[in-house]
């Protein structure tokens, strides 16, 4: 049994496990190779957060969907290369809008060369994404797209609120599948469809993606409150401080509009102030650490990761299989 990818994930089968590393370490050449540019200050940009590393989990579920399938099939590493750049241009922004001063242990993009830098690098990574997409014909450039417009119309309903009336826990949940579920599902949906598997096989792949995504960053917002040191390179409570409402705090708000228990008004209320002073965000989090509400952030990431397991019945049974179900119980561990 051997040990590969992002969360420790252990793979029984040899020829499983060459594949997946032999294709990982293709899309690494292939990431690199497509943040060239003839412009040394671009590739020193573009390259930032390919060098900084990352869990690559995106190029990892291709490897694993492509198993059902040809793995060795040409398409299936280069498509892996345009979820990976996608997801890397996404960052960019995202620390752009979100104000971060470090991503994945190390500066910031737009800490290190400014918000304009970062847009444009961000702007490059999707350009070269499209470039290596158009090679793999237009159903693929479809499938992208698609996902890329739920991306985005996710980003923009994160900023804009739920509308007045809307559950904001579901608002919230609506949100991850578009920011996250969507193109961890084309990641997925990819592989897959990248070997040649049979569309059904595709469309079970894309369903397991799409909700295994939304756990992926459920264990985030948990992982933000709970872990004494963050695994994506910030610090705790990090989206406490810059006031995100990630799940935890949006079940408190709902327990406390629910139940209006004292002590649930007084720490919404403290969420509420302003937690750059450190005193008053050690003691949120603290208070967040000890609440029932992260608890029942656990439970929905656990939900969502069992409902990913499940879609992955219909599958024959392989080693692959088996992988994907044991990425599930990994995005769990996370949360634990």
């Amino acid at each position: 049994m051997t040990v590969v990818g992002p969360f420790g994930l252990s793979v029984r089968d040899q020829a499983l496990e060459a594949d997946v590393q032999a294709g990982l370490a293709a899309v690494e050449e292939g990431l690199l190779e497509a943040t060239k540019s003839e412009v040394p200050f671009i590739t020193e940009a573009a390259q930032h957060l390919v060098r900084a590393g990352g869990k690559r989990f995106r190029p990892l579920l291709v490897m694993l969907a492509a198993q059902f399938g040809d793995p060795y099939a040409p398409g299936v590493v280069p498509s892996a290369v345009v979820v990976e750049l996608t997801h890397l241009a996404t960052l960019y922004h995202d620390d752009v809008m979100d104000e971060a001063a470090v991503r994945r242990g190390v500066p910031s993009a737009n800490t290190r060369w400014g918000n304009s830098v970062a847009v444009l690098t961000g702007d490059f990574l999707f350009a070269r994404a499209s470039q290596i997409l158009a090679d793999l014909g237009p159903e693929a450039v479809r499938v992208q797209a698609l996902a890329f417009e739920r991306l985005v119309t996710g980003q923009i309903l994160e900023t804009a609120g739920p509308q007045d009336g809307r559950d904001p826990v579901e608002h919230y949940l609506d949100v991850l599948s578009g920011k996250t579920g969507s193109l961890v599902a084309v990641s997925c949906r990819f592989g897959a469809m990248m070997s040649g598997a049979d569309e059904t096989v595709v469309d079970v792949l894309t369903q397991y993606g799409e909700r295994l995504g939304v756990a992926f960053q459920l264990a985030d917002d948990v992982l933000d409150i709970a872990s004494d040191s963050h695994e994506s390179g910030k610090t705790p409570g990090t989206d406490l401080r810059e006031g995100i409402p990630t799940l935890p705090v949006l079940r408190l708000r709902e327990r406390a509009a629910r139940l209006g228990l004292a002590e649930d008004v007084a720490l919404c209320e403290l969420l509420d102030s302003d937690l750059s002073d450190d005193t008053r965000h050690a003691e949120a989090l603290a208070a967040l650490r000890a609440h029932p509400a992260l608890e029942q952030a656990r439970r929905d990431t656990v939900r969502y990761a069992e409902e990913a397991r499940a879609a992955l019945v219909p599958l024959a049974e392989c080693d692959a299989k088996v992988a994907l179900m044991e990425l599930c119980d990994a995005v769990v561990h996370r949360a634990g």
